[in-house]
């Protein structure tokens, strides 16, 4: 009963306040008839996305962990005419139909879609200079989230604002004991949030049509 009814009230959301869109919509279609899995964002949350980079007046934004390119489309519409995307996905399949999905978006000029391993691409942007980024998104695999988060702090500037998707895992980031990689991967990403000193962080549990989870967002406090 609950899942059906979180489910309602997400559809009850994005039914108002966001509105059908033929590029998103038309993303999520081409994702599913390539079998990727359905794991992107909700609508209502990359609707929310596109408001908090918004919201930071984001001109450079990186995102780790591409898929179909859905977050990605929502993310670079908040940019401006001369901001730029940078996206990072491991997986060829998943690359391609998120570059034909941005592609049919209008989307390709303003996004850079690098394919390889996120622990590999970093380093390769922090040797080219590429950032300070003011907004980076983090939905990548999950036991390595600790790892994603030290390289989003060295590429990050004070003001910079960092998102991290699925921290909660059902709830299960409470249990010290889980031999969850996903699970302990929250923790660790929970621990290094909480003495880092360069950050100002929360954590927000979610239910919706994509269950029970939640995200973590903390504002750079201070440059390198």
């Amino acid at each position: 009963m609950a899942q059906e009814q979180w489910s309602a009230v997400d559809r009850y959301i994005t039914d108002l306040l966001v509105p059908a869109d033929a590029a998103l919509d038309g993303a999520l279609e081409a994702s599913a008839a390539a079998d990727l899995p359905a794991i992107n964002v909700a609508p209502n949350q990359g609707k929310l996305l596109h408001l908090l980079a918004r919201i930071q007046g984001a001109r450079a934004i990186l995102e780790i962990g591409t898929l179909g390119g859905y977050s990605t489309i929502w993310l670079a519409r908040a940019l401006p005419a001369d901001g730029r995307l940078i996206t990072l996905e491991s997986n060829p399949k998943h690359a391609e139909v998120a570059r034909a999905n941005l592609e049919r978006a209008g989307l390709a000029d303003a996004v850079e879609l690098r394919l390889g391993r996120a622990l590999d691409t970093l380093p390769a942007l922090a040797a080219e200079g590429r950032g300070p980024f003011d907004f980076i998104f983090i939905d990548a695999d999950k036991p390595s989230n600790p790892d994603y988060f030290a390289w989003a702090l060295k590429l990050s500037r004070r003001g910079s604002v960092i998102v991290v998707d699925n921290v909660v895992r059902r709830g299960a980031v409470v249990d010290p004991e889980s031999a969850d990689p996903n699970v302990q991967g929250a923790r660790r990403l929970a621990e290094l949030l909480a003495v880092e000193p360069r950050v100002s962080a929360t954590a927000i549990q979610t239910v919706g049509s994509k269950g029970y989870d939640g995200f973590a967002i903390a504002l750079v406090t201070a440059d390198p």
